[in-house]
């Protein structure tokens, strides 16, 4: 049950509030001229409650995939306290001692990787990656090997230059003109291969990763010089790799000298069943960034991690003022995101939450699965740990995509039942706490 009680008075005050200034994130506010917004007001465990008092499995771990580690840490929030209290923040011009601490315990994790940059968001993160690319494109190749490769479906983030590597339509209409050099590649879901003209029945993960290379050729290998990539496609559908893959697009990469961006900042610390979610597919990234469940949501933290290779590249000529990353992130330099971070490495760790979550997660599977059969409006279901989704279908012989409005009549269903689930439509997606 819920520790916190509140007058109607408190609770209705707050309503008002948020009504009368709140500007809520993916939110139509016209329903809100009739309807209460929704307040969350607590959570525990894997369950929150809403100001009416109304318990919520929750399934999204935070409505983002963020909470890994569930709600209710006393451990995290007090090592945050006890950080504040010591020291809240310098700049990350210097170092701290939570910032060291943790990065020694990450990099512990990721064979291959070597060097952090702190900062404060996903799309902050994936634009420090951006911004290496782009400088090292002028200091080797005098700026010709800029382009940076996304594939349709993913999701990077919300600034400009992330929409501008972004795969989805709907997020990216009306926020445009966007920044120049980046270049859209084919997505690789199975399930909508017919979609795509040449798909072969087999092998189509090799295939997949092959429509890749002939963007490389077509662009100029000479203009390419990254390639960023989720590790499984979130947003834009729960898209697993099919096989072979991955094991393709790392060798493109190594052919043409692309520099292989992996966006983890919804696989990355758990949510797969393994640290990182390239961890599963054998790749060994040039960069890897990171942010929701680095600390489940108990502070703002989000990391650009590189190779030493990638790093030594920005410490060459100490003579050249141009030659180190000349960049900053104002709250990369506060200290309660890796106090956090700390401790909800050492919660998964000590709690098994990797192998809970590969156990569950198959759990969940075997159930989706079930419901494929019972239910010609699942269309597929695909996942990877604790990180599922369905597509629906209106009909499964034609693959037509349900409409989004009867996707958010069921995901308004499932809440009004007890349970947060995220509808990205045609898709209805679950991602709950470890």
């Amino acid at each position: 049950p819920m520790d916190g009680t509140f007058s109607e008075n408190d609770i209705s005050r707050v309503v008002e509030a948020d009504r009368a200034h709140i500007w809520h994130h993916l939110s139509q506010h016209k329903a809100y001229e009739t309807t209460d917004p929704r307040i969350i007001v607590e959570g525990k465990g894997m369950r929150v409650w809403d100001q009416k008092g109304k318990e919520h499995l929750d399934a999204v771990s935070g409505g983002v995939w963020t909470v890994n580690v569930g709600y209710g840490r006393e451990s995290i929030a007090n090592a945050v306290r006890d950080q504040l209290i010591k020291l809240n923040y310098f700049a990350g011009s210097a170092g701290s001692i939570p910032g060291s601490h943790f990065a020694e315990k990450l990099i512990d994790k990721m064979p291959g990787m070597s060097r952090l940059y702190y900062c404060n968001s996903g799309s902050e993160a994936n634009e420090k990656a951006f911004k290496m690319i782009r400088q090292i494109a002028h200091k080797r190749y005098g700026g010709k090997k800029h382009k940076i490769l996304y594939r349709d479906r993913d999701y990077h983030g919300t600034t400009i230059a992330c929409l501008s590597a972004g795969g989805q339509e709907e997020r990216n209409a009306q926020y445009g003109p966007f920044t120049d050099g980046f270049v859209r590649v084919p997505h690789c879901l199975e399930y909508r291969k017919f979609e795509q003209d040449g798909a072969p029945e087999d092998n189509y993960g090799v295939w997949a990763a092959d429509q890749i290379e002939k963007i490389i050729l077509a662009e100029g290998p000479d203009t390419v010089g990254g390639l960023c990539l989720e590790p499984v496609t979130a947003g834009g559908g729960v898209i697993t790799p099919p096989d072979g893959y991955w094991e393709r697009v790392q060798e493109i990469c190594r052919k043409y000298d692309v520099l292989l961006h992996i966006d983890e900042v919804v696989c990355g610390v758990g949510r797969t069943g393994e640290w990182f979610g390239y961890q599963h597919y054998g790749i060994e990234p040039d960069f890897v960034t990171m942010a929701k469940g680095v600390a489940s949501g108990y502070a703002a933290i989000a990391c650009c991690v590189t190779t030493e290779a990638v790093f030594d590249l920005f410490r060459s000529d100490a003579e050249d003022p141009m030659d180190h990353f000349r960049d900053i992130s104002t709250f990369g330099g506060c200290t309660a995101g890796p106090a956090a971070a700390i401790v909800n490495m050492e919660i998964i760790e000590q709690e098994n939450l990797l192998e809970n979550c590969t156990q569950m997660g198959a759990r969940m599977m075997a159930h989706l699965e079930a419901m494929k059969i019972r239910h010609p409006i699942v269309g597929d279901v695909r996942g990877k740990g604790l990180f599922l989704g369905a597509e629906l279908v209106s009909d499964r012989a034609t693959k037509t995509p349900l409409d989004a409005d009867t996707v958010k009549t069921i995901q308004k269903r499932v809440y009004e039942a007890g349970a947060m689930v995220r509808p990205a439509p045609p898709n209805i997606m679950m991602s709950p706490p470890l």
